[in-house]
């Protein structure tokens, strides 16, 4: 399994996706500013995995804070968190993480800071695997609708990668394959980043399965020409009317596959529903450095001076989606009500 990201030797290690499929090294933390980093320039990304990120950089910051006053511990704690939350906006499952650190600091009945910071550690290694433990859960629920011989169409990248492991969208997919089916993928490249490209080609041939590379704006063409069974991307945030926030392009694609009675599914953790969040309208979209349009590679392919926007995110209506893949359940319209269940079962 590939490990996107682990606590080892008190530092926080993870797969620099950025090198990704050319180099497969790691970038090292041993600063909570450093995993800041990571988070803002893609070192890693995809929400569970930036969730897993920013608990294991508080714990690095509550490491790192020398004082034996609990009081003081706490105050420093919560500018740390703060700082990380501000790392990116779009992604819940970044203030998620953090609230579930600060709770634990603040409801612990530890006297002592280096008994506290040490089960601040444990908390956020805790997160790691659960999320891989939810993942397979979610997988496991989500791979039955997904007929053998389909092919599947996914947009950026929902898998291990942007998980502590196995993946949400991929991780769909690979249970799939587990539960003996014969499947195929169709990833679209996603631009401007090319996590499709770059991540999610790379980890199904790892896996072995047979994956198809096109280009963003192919996928309509080829529903109509009969050749996608079945829509499956990941999620950033979802509102509670089910409005889902993904990687830009992601609209596109729903559109397409309502227009062609194509069935398009969102894969995500339940960590991943913003209950405080009505619709997709307040859904935060991030905006990006324009370099990442005018650049592959490092190198220039539009002239000098030209505007840019650089949406990372879009908005998916819940009436396009005909189900949300948790590992409580695949949720259906209306989202409101299903997604209020999940939250009343804790």
């Amino acid at each position: 399994m590939i490990k996107t990201i682990e606590w080892k030797n008190d530092r926080v290690i993870m797969i620099d996706q950025r090198k990704l499929p050319e180099k497969e090294i790691y970038f090292v933390c041993s600063d909570y500013r450093q995993v800041i980093k990571a988070i803002k320039e893609m070192v890693i990304r995809g929400a569970p995995a930036i969730g897993i990120a920013a608990a294991m950089g508080a714990a690095l910051g509550a490491k790192s804070i020398e004082t034996r006053n609990l009081d003081d511990f706490k105050v420093r704690f919560n500018k740390i968190c703060e700082e990380i939350g501000r790392a990116r906006p779009t992604a819940v499952n970044l203030s998620w993480a953090l609230k579930r650190m600060q709770n634990l600091v603040e409801k612990s009945s530890i006297k002592k800071t280096e008994t506290l910071k040490k089960t601040l550690i444990q908390e956020a290694r805790s997160i790691l695997s659960e999320d891989i433990a939810i993942n397979k859960r979610l997988g496991f629920i989500g791979q039955k609708v997904i007929k053998d011989r389909a092919t599947v169409l996914t947009h950026c990248n929902a898998g291990a990668l942007a998980t502590g492991g196995y993946g949400t969208a991929l991780g769909v997919i690979r249970a799939a394959k587990e539960a003996g089916k014969q499947v195929q993928v169709i990833a679209d490249e996603t631009r401007p980043f090319l996590q499709g490209a770059r991540l999610t080609a790379w980890e199904l041939v790892r896996d072995h399965i047979p994956v198809t590379l096109i280009t963003d704006n192919m996928a309509g063409y080829l529903m109509k020409k009969g050749l996608i069974d079945v829509v499956i991307v990941g999620a950033d945030r979802i509102a509670a009317n089910g409005d889902t926030a993904n990687k830009i392009g992601t609209y596109s694609v729903a559109i397409s596959a309502k227009e062609h009675g194509i069935p398009f599914y969102v894969a995500a953790p339940c960590s991943t529903i913003d209950h405080q969040i009505k619709t997709g309208e307040d859904i935060p979209i991030e905006e990006r450095n324009e370099k990442e349009v005018t650049h592959i590679g490092g190198k220039r392919i539009a002239p000098p001076g030209v505007s840019v926007l650089n949406p990372a995110f879009d908005v998916t209506p819940h009436s396009f989606i005909a189900g949300i893949i948790t590992e409580k359940g695949l949720l259906k319209a209306p989202y409101r009500r299903s997604i209020a269940k999940v939250r009343q079962k804790g």
